[in-house]
């Protein structure tokens, strides 16, 4: 009996000892249930707050971004009034000459019409309509303006319930620099995150070094982006590989926020040959062709030698005219006598430009301030929506005076464009044209193999050789422009494309100016 209470007693101790365990359980969770609700609405407020807050900068910064655009509006359309009334008076000068021109012809009497028609020959020269530039002021883009809401987004990332994705990794065995291009391939962390928000998109960012042993920039460099990329690769292209470094990374971003950056890497693009393999699976291997590494070509204009009337502007030439005074044949006459020389100075070299003055007359030209003395170099031409008549080649500094034109003397090589009048296209070289039969083009690729004497001109849009030179080279080349009526935009620090190789193969067979 004893035994038995002794026992029950054990046992209703140990009852009570958990119900004890068991109230005061219930009291945690009743607190815990209590200190959430009230913790919800603290962060509910918090946020609210903070949403408020972001609204009002927004605000703020919308109406002043309005007032900044509708002035920038009004200043553009006055400029864009101006040249619009502008352009009308030298429609009417010019109509009206063209009726004058056209009464001319029916003259009969010889010296009447010879007054006429010289009249008409001084008034063209004056024209408003040839004096103007067929080019508007101002874009219609307003691109300019914008707004950076950072540290709003990185305040909005730190709040725990916005999933952010994590960080892509880019493979370096698959990436390819091929083309004046690099191809970028990655791996996504994961196809979706702890919530089930998917990647939707990913923003690759790049910019260029000259250092292969660090991730760090020049301090100048600045992240060049592309948004909104769906698959997990990219092609960087029309890259100017004046650096010898491109340094990369990439972030997955889903539909609420995007993600830490993947880390950098490093790819090299210098020396970098464009008749690679497409096959290959090498991306940084340097290539060879002809036992000759192809480097990119950087060089700029030579605002020295342009032309009074072509305006130098980064990498593109405006015609400018600014008068007649240019075109005085008594100056013309003096200058010729000390611009040709039949030898030049023994300590004179190609690349001493000091003395050197700009072109005159109607030599409507400029050089590169680079010399090409061996290897292969590439660059490509563009000309401006309103041109009208340009050429581009080679020559040897020395040897082309103040009035020369390009393609009219032994130490030079052109291809000849215009759509003045009439559409033609011409190779020149030595006072000798040849007319080429195709259209013409919006983008020509310029290739000179310096060591073999080569030299071609590509319609690159249509991949189509529109000419070639061979000859053999004795005196450094510098690359060289004319520009009338109109402007052309230059792009250099270009690989030779692999596309030349289709070209180098059979250029030996066609027709070519001998020199």
């Amino acid at each position: 009996m004893d035994t038995q209470k002794e026992a029950l007693c054990r046992i209703i101790s140990t009852l009570a000892n958990k119900n004890e365990e068991l109230q005061t359980f219930l009291e945690t969770v009743d607190n815990t249930l209590t200190g959430l609700q009230e913790e919800s609405c603290k962060v509910m407020s918090e946020l609210e707050a903070e949403l408020e807050e972001l609204s009002s900068a927004l605000e703020q910064r919308g109406a002043w971004l309005r007032d900044v655009i509708q002035e920038e509006k009004q200043r553009k359309e006055a400029e864009l009034q101006k040249q619009l009334s502008e352009g009308k008076f030298a429609l009417l000068s010019s109509e009206e000459l063209l009726e004058f021109a056209n009464q001319t012809l029916t003259i009969t009497d010889e010296e009447e019409f010879l007054k006429a028609a010289k009249q008409i020959k001084e008034r063209v020269t004056m024209a408003p309509a040839f004096r103007l530039t067929t080019r508007p002021v101002v874009t219609e883009t307003m691109s300019q303006f914008t707004v950076d809401f950072s540290a709003e987004k990185a305040g909005l990332q730190q709040l725990h319930f916005l999933p952010v994705p994590e960080a892509p990794e880019i493979d370096e065995s698959c990436c390819i620099v091929r083309d004046n291009a690099i191809t970028v391939v990655w791996r996504p962390s994961g196809e979706a995150d702890g919530d089930g928000v998917r990647n939707e998109s990913y923003d690759l960012e790049y910019r260029k070094t000259n250092r292969d042993s660090s991730l760090h920039a020049a301090p100048e460099a600045f992240w060049e982006k592309i948004h909104n990329i769906r698959e997990t690769q990219a092609t960087i292209s029309g890259l100017k590989f004046d650096s010898g470094f491109v340094v990369i990374r990439v972030r997955a971003r889903n539909k609420m926020a995007p993600g830490e950056f993947s880390e950098p890497v490093i790819m090299e693009t210098k020396g970098e040959h464009g008749l690679q393999n497409s096959s290959s699976s090498v991306c940084l291997q340097s290539i060879t062709y002809s036992s000759v590494v192809f480097a990119a070509f950087n060089f700029g204009f030579d605002a020295v030698t342009a032309h009074a009337e072509l305006k130098v502007c980064g990498n593109s030439v405006t015609w400018e005219p600014q008068g007649v005074k240019g075109h005085d044949p008594r100056l013309r006459g003096k200058e010729n006598k000390s611009s040709r020389s039949a030898t030049p100075s023994p300590n004179k070299t190609a690349g001493n430009r000091s003395g050197r003055e700009r072109f005159a007359g109607e030599s409507y030209t400029v050089l590169g301030d680079q010399d090409m003395i061996g290897g292969c170099h590439y660059w490509e031409l563009r000309p401006l929506p309103d041109w009208k008549s340009f050429s581009v080649g080679v020559v040897y500094r020395a040897s082309l005076g103040r009035f020369d034109q390009l393609g009219k003397s032994a130490g030079s090589w052109c291809l000849h464009a215009s759509q003045w009048l009439q559409s033609t296209l011409a190779a020149k070289h030595n006072n000798r044209a040849k007319a080429l039969d195709w259209p013409l083009p919006q983008r020509i690729g310029i290739y000179c193999d310096y060591d073999n004497g080569d030299l071609s001109f590509i319609d690159v849009d249509r991949l189509h050789l529109l000419h070639s030179f061979k000859t053999k080279f004795s005196q450094p080349l510098v690359p060289a422009f004319t520009v009338w009526c109109g402007g052309i935009a230059i792009t250099t620090g270009l690989q030779v494309p692999s596309f030349m190789g289709n070209f180098l193969s059979t250029n030996r067979s066609l027709s070519s100016l001998s020199q």
